[in-house]
């Protein structure tokens, strides 16, 4: 790699959600279908710099995101073979460091936080990666491992039981919506990131001792805060002491809505043999597919919080459900709801241009993906 501009921050160049690496996968998938050079993406991939492979990287952030896209562009040939090489022994160390730090703090009782376990930042999305890279590694093993612990009770400071994954702080965007900390509900940021990897292991042929007694148990929190009325069913984003957080109010988003949960508990039923749980998850998106006061919350084209990311997860539910024709259906109709958002502005992937043509054109009638992309969004 070379080195870069010293004006340009390293963080911004090897980001996968906000910076060149993120827009390369839409180079990438590109290439793929032989509508642009490999050289393309390969030009923004060489100036990322030295990776960042501190304890703060991460899926979405330096040398493991830079796996994951080389990992997109070598789909099906041995492109990037050497890199690729090097990058699954960085990966390898790094996961057995931040592992190592997680099972320290749960040994001294304290609460997790984003950074530890979510998709984002923290062991779910190393473990997304492992998973499509070293899925018969001890390091993927460990993380597992490390989740079905994560989802243990612990106790609270005034003598509460409370869910594994209580974390202290609050959401990022809302520094005083949860005082005392909270449980969060979201695919991102929360205990669904996590679900989502076990039930994909699972299905992978991938499994630990306590698997499945992890997954029910954050199966069994979801039902406990599941919400249902005339207008479906539908989950909190969080739980905080002070209760759930307002549903009515929360946009049907990838990251944080029902879509995102639903297609956790869609794996997870598939993996457990669950007909009825993936019944009734089926049910809560098509109700909330149908619901326009929900679906006008979404006001952008972003994978992240937009109509992009509600495509994606639709479509991926599409293939599992078990009638696929009601979700089919509203794709057909969906580029209309897209095209009618504001189109990003920044080339990103996570909320810009870059993840929203790739969730648009993949909703296109007959088309093919080459790559799976999403697989960092843990819907696949």
């Amino acid at each position: 790699m070379t080195t870069a501009p010293l004006d340009t921050d390293p963080a911004t160049l090897q980001s996968l959600a906000h910076g060149p690496l993120g827009a390369a996968v839409l180079d990438i998938e590109r290439a793929h279908a032989g509508l642009a050079s490999f050289q393309v993406a390969h030009r923004t991939l060489a100036g990322a710099g030295p990776l960042i492979n501190g304890d703060d990287a991460n899926l979405f952030l330096g040398a493991p995101a830079m796996a994951y896209v080389l990992h997109l562009a070598a789909t099906g040939s041995d492109r990037y073979a050497g890199a690729l090489h090097t990058l699954d022994a960085v990966v390898a160390a790094l996961t057995r460091r931040r592992l190592a730090a997680a099972h320290a703090r749960i040994d001294k009782g304290r609460f997790t936080a984003f950074a530890e376990y979510d998709l984002l930042c923290g062991l779910t999305g190393i473990g997304a990666l492992l998973l499509r890279r070293q899925p018969d590694g001890q390091e993927l093993r460990r993380v597992l491992e490390y989740l079905v612990r994560l989802t243990e009770p612990l106790t609270g400071t005034e003598g509460e039981s409370l869910p594994g994954w209580w974390v202290g702080h609050a959401p990022a965007n809302n520094q005083a919506a949860t005082p005392g900390g909270h449980a969060n509900a979201g695919l991102a940021h929360g205990i669904t990131g996590p679900l989502a990897l076990l039930a994909l292991a699972k299905r992978h042929g991938v499994t630990v001792d306590g698997h499945e007694r992890g997954m029910y148990r954050i199966l069994r929190w979801l039902d406990s805060i599941r919400q249902s009325d005339h207008h479906g069913t539908r989950w909190p984003r969080w739980v905080s002491k002070t209760g759930p957080a307002p549903t009515h109010s929360a946009a049907p988003s990838w990251c944080y809505g029902t879509p995102g949960i639903v297609r956790a508990q869609q794996l997870a039923a598939l993996a457990l043999g669950d007909d009825d749980r993936r019944r009734t998850a089926e049910r809560a998106l098509l109700y909330c597919l149908a619901d326009s006061r929900q679906l006008n919350l979404l006001t952008n084209r972003g994978l992240c919080h937009g109509v992009g990311g509600l495509i994606r997860t639709v479509q991926r539910v599409a293939q599992d459900a078990e009638t696929s024709l009601p979700f089919n259906i509203w794709l057909l109709s969906a580029s209309e709801r897209f095209l009618s958002a504001p189109a990003p502005e920044q080339p990103d992937f996570l909320e810009g241009a870059a993840g929203a043509t790739l969730a648009f054109r993949s909703a296109e009638p007959d088309a093919a993906c080459a790559t799976d992309w999403d697989a960092c969004l843990l819907l696949i």
